[in-house]
């Protein structure tokens, strides 16, 4: 049957569409996955039983039919799909015109868009999941993980293991899990990019370090620049975090500072700075767009 957007996030707890070229989307008779597996309250998207590794996927935060940076997650899927698939780029704009289309204007949803499995049909797909809980502040385990990814600078195919690794973390009494090099670097959060203040100084991981392109990051990025703060990418160790102010940072729930280290003895930093960004980076979603050029 053809998928009719629902426009209440309590209708729904997750939906998966299908899309197929000409004929838009279409409600799977068997979805791929039940209830929304994004790892809990501060979830951002296990694979959620797809039947398989997504090779690419992305998903951001929609308040009221408002969003934030989002055609930098089309560029970024689009990129990861043409990567993975010779799909024309005629299809995947097509496909990502009918998934703006079909996204809700009232509540608060938090959908994936999905490259399917290889071998599976349709190949394009839209998961319907309502929002988690927000958060503004975040607990970390600190035990220092080794990166177990597979292809750390694309979304997709690691969605499960890192709900793995985010499930160990909950068992120490955390929210999230840094993620270290096989040196000891710092690269990222299971499910969100790594910033830190030093003294005035905003920094990140290397980007010659296996991490993901973060979304968000390349908008706080944008800011620093314009406000002319400094920012640069700097190697550290998760001990090297201790007391600095540091920010964990995704789509869905923005800016978040750790307020609590566990796994290690590690003093977590004042957040003084967090409120102000947090503020600003709410204030910067935009109405979903009408058409795409």
């Amino acid at each position: 049957m053809a998928a009719t957007p629902t426009d209440h996030a309590d209708a729904v707890t997750e939906r998966v569409l299908g899309w197929e070229p000409g004929h838009g989307f279409t409600v799977l008779a068997e979805p791929a996955g039940g209830p929304a597996q994004a790892g809990g309250p501060a979830g951002a998207g296990g694979a959620g039983g797809s039947g398989g590794a997504l090779p690419a996927a992305d998903s951001w935060l929609v308040v009221d039919g408002r969003v934030r940076a989002f055609s930098r997650h089309r560029e970024r899927f689009l990129r990861a799909c043409a990567e993975t698939m010779e799909l024309p780029h005629g299809q995947l704009a097509a496909f990502w015109q009918d998934m703006t289309a079909a996204l809700p204007r009232q509540g608060m949803w938090f959908p994936r868009v999905e490259l399917a499995p290889p071998g599976r049909t349709p190949l394009l797909r839209l998961r319907l999941r309502a929002a988690p809980p927000l958060t503004s502040r975040v607990r970390v385990w600190a035990d220092g993980q080794q990166d177990p990814r597979t292809v750390p600078r694309r979304k997709g195919p690691d969605l499960d293991t890192l709900a793995g690794v985010r499930r160990r973390a909950a068992a120490h009494g955390a929210d999230e899990a840094l993620l270290t090099s096989a040196s000891g670097l710092v690269l990222e959060a299971a499910y969100s990019s790594v910033l830190w203040w030093e003294e005035g100084t905003l920094c990140v991981p290397s980007p010659a370090l296996p991490v993901l392109a973060g979304v968000t990051t390349a908008v706080i990025r944008e800011r620093a620049r314009r406000a002319r703060i400094p920012f640069v990418a700097r190697d550290r160790t998760v001990a090297e975090l201790a007391g600095r102010e540091v920010w964990l940072v995704n789509a869905l729930h923005g800016i978040r500072p750790v307020t609590a280290w566990t796994g290690r003895p590690m003093e977590a930093g004042a957040a003084t700075r967090a409120p102000e960004w947090r503020e600003w980076l709410a204030g910067i979603t935009e109405p979903l767009p009408v058409d795409w050029p």
